[in-house]
């Protein structure tokens, strides 16, 4: 199956695309550790199924250190020792924010409870948008088929400077 639709060779659609790379680039700088950003990442698009998404953030993670091991058991995060209690945090705030239908009323009080604990304000605010901008992401990725498989860490760089 091809992708449908080329977003970045539509004018309306490249200029829209810009502004969500400079608000993606913003999370990114910002204080929020740069692996807890890759593991939540790759875990809402496993959930939302979008092979393009999961395929970039698992190999920028890998490019940036993140160990196989980690990579792999993100799926089955709580079922694992290798996350430590923020990222554990972090991890269900993306769950939850990312299976609002699924799972009433959204983020719950005990994981919100968690994130506080573990995070500062500002990156309480990169998380929130994280979750929000990887879901909008991943849905772009699966209403228009891209696949993942061919995507090379960093190659996205340029446009997002």
């Amino acid at each position: 199956m091809e992708p449908r639709f080329d977003l970045m060779a539509n004018e309306t659609g490249a200029k829209i695309g810009k502004r969500f790379a400079a608000t993606s680039l913003l999370i990114q700088q910002s204080s929020l550790p740069r692996a807890t950003q890759e593991l939540m990442m790759q875990r809402a698009s496993q959930i939302n199924g979008c092979g393009f998404c999961l395929d970039f953030h698992t190999k920028d993670a890998a490019a940036a250190g993140e160990t196989a091991v980690r990579l792999h058991l993100v799926a089955a995060w709580r079922e694992s020792t290798v996350f430590t209690e923020a990222e554990q945090a972090a991890l269900a705030l993306t769950e939850e924010g990312t299976r609002l239908a699924d799972a009433r009323p959204g983020v719950s009080d005990g994981t919100w409870s968690q994130v506080r604990e573990h995070y500062d304000d500002d990156q309480i605010a990169a998380l929130v948008y994280l979750v929000a901008m990887i879901n909008a992401a991943n849905r772009l990725g699966v209403i228009l088929h891209m696949k993942g498989g061919s995507y090379e860490p960093g190659m996205f760089a340029a446009a997002a400077g």
